[in-house]
């Protein structure tokens, strides 16, 4: 049984646009796809999946689950730990696991409560 061959039919709506209009309707379903993954993640969250992304991003398991318990403490978790690691890490310029390290010694929070708030 042959398909019949529907796409220059399918495709008629996209006919008028541009190629930078082309790229920017990709773009936006690209988003609309990713939305509600992103939106999973943040609310889906756990100590051991976050404790998981510090030991890929390099930091030892000690580190980590310093760094977690702490997170969890002060309500970061759905922030991701990863991303407080980050964050401190870019200001003062140094590695993430050294950034862990800090954090994991009870330096730094203040930088973390100014970006999300909670307790320094």
């Amino acid at each position: 049984m042959a398909r019949e061959d529907t796409y220059l039919q399918i495709r008629g709506h996209l006919d008028a646009l541009s190629d930078e209009q082309l790229e920017a309707r990709f773009w936006e379903l690209a988003q609309q796809v990713v939305d509600p993954l992103v939106e999973l993640a943040r609310t889906h969250t756990s100590p051991s999946i976050e404790r998981s992304v510090l030991m890929r991003m390099g930091v030892d398991s000690l580190t980590c689950m310093a760094v977690v318990g702490e997170c969890e403490k002060r309500g970061l978790l759905e922030h991701g730990c990863g991303s407080v690691v980050l964050c401190c890490a870019r200001e003062w310029s140094i590695p993430a696991p050294e950034a862990a390290r800090r954090l994991a010694a009870g330096e730094g929070w203040d930088v973390v409560a100014q970006k999300w708030g909670g307790a320094a």
